[in-house]
């Protein structure tokens, strides 16, 4: 291990079985959550070593390259969670000039929330097989295991009381114009925030659309400023039962029919995209954002994961390694970089 890097190893460190050590410190707190794997370094052999070593790790293990990745080490870039270098040569790296930095911002942010952080690392290299509804009940599981823990109290009790949001009479819009159907999230004085009230019409509109043959084309947009911006958090932590949660998350939320769905529906994002604002559209078919758009994805720092299914939808899109990044910084992603990546598939102004 690299001593003047307290945390980085080598690959032959890597090889050696240096990430191995136990994770959890005496009385259970987490030791040490991630690990740095340099990869500079030319490695004289036993690179498949590293990678079995990689893929039994139980901490997050980055990989810093401060030039291009060589290609020899694709198959450790796989194995490795997350690797920050100047040259984005699969999905497996996030670009950028200043590796050293990048990683000091990511693991920054893991020690905010090491619990939350460790979990989606589990439900991400679980889920990466998994049919779609099995990994989304993976996902619910480690989000309602989270909602009692010390994180996301702690982010509770920073948020502090707030008073539930008003009702509306009409929180989604449906027009069908032959064999189209229109779908408009209508909650704009509140961005269109994902809360219940929403939720549950558009849970209704996309059931109608499964049991109708005759509607071939869905878009779903979003009226006002913004598409979506994420959960309602005036609702966050007041569902008592967390047993139902997760039944309502895994069987009444909107990411699975989506899914479903896919060939049929065509989003429209505009605004702020924020949680699950790009969570539920990621599962579409087809991806369309306005010149400006802008998406993030925060849970994480709030002791959490994402909820409404993106752990499943956007890894598919962008890879586990890249949405990692996303997850674990809350780092706003922009339209060019989102269509780069294929969170999206285009961009073009919209017209409401």
């Amino acid at each position: 291990m690299d001593t003047a890097r307290p945390g980085t190893l080598s690959i032959a460190d890597l090889t050696k079985g240096a990430a191995e050590e136990p994770l959890l410190a005496e009385g259970g707190a987490v030791s040490s959550p991630w690990l740095v794997v340099d990869l500079d370094e030319t490695p004289t052999g036993g690179l498949e070593r590293a990678v079995e070593q990689a893929a039994l790790a139980d901490r997050l293990l980055i990989g810093r390259s401060t030039r291009e990745v060589r290609a020899d080490l694709a198959p450790l870039i796989d194995a490795l969670d997350l690797t920050y270098a100047p040259g984005a040569v699969s999905r497996g790296v996030v670009e950028t000039a200043r590796p050293h930095a990048a990683i000091a911002a990511f693991t920054d942010a893991v020690e905010k929330n090491p619990q939350a952080t460790l979990a989606l690392r589990q439900v991400l290299r679980a889920s990466e097989t998994l049919t779609v509804p099995a990994a989304i009940d993976i996902e619910s599981f480690a989000y309602s295991t989270l909602q009692g823990g010390p994180e996301f109290a702690a982010w509770l009790t920073e948020r502090g009381p707030r008073p539930l949001p008003p009702p509306c009479d009409e929180p989604v819009l449906i027009a069908r114009d032959g064999d189209v159907l229109r779908i408009t999230l209508n909650r704009p004085d509140r961005r269109n925030a994902y809360g219940t009230a929403l939720r549950d019409a558009l849970v209704d509109a996309l059931r109608l659309v499964v049991l109708d043959d005759s509607i071939e084309h869905v878009v779903l947009d979003g009226a006002g400023s913004s598409f979506c911006a994420g959960g309602d958090l005036d609702e966050f932590g007041r569902t008592p039962d967390i047993t139902l949660a997760h039944l309502i998350r895994t069987r009444g939320g909107a990411g699975r029919l989506v899914a479903q769905l896919a060939d049929r529906i065509e989003v429209h994002l505009h605004g702020h995209c924020i949680g699950a604002g790009i969570e539920i559209p990621a599962f579409a078919g087809r991806v369309v954002a306005a010149p400006g758009t802008m998406f993030r994805l925060p849970e994480v720092a709030m002791g959490l994961i994402p909820g409404a299914g993106g752990t499943v939808s956007i890894p598919h899109r962008i890879g586990r390694w890249r949405a990692l990044h996303l997850f674990v910084t809350a780092v706003p992603l922009d339209a060019m970089d989102a269509l780069r990546w294929g969170l999206i598939d285009e961009i073009r102004p919209l017209v409401s």
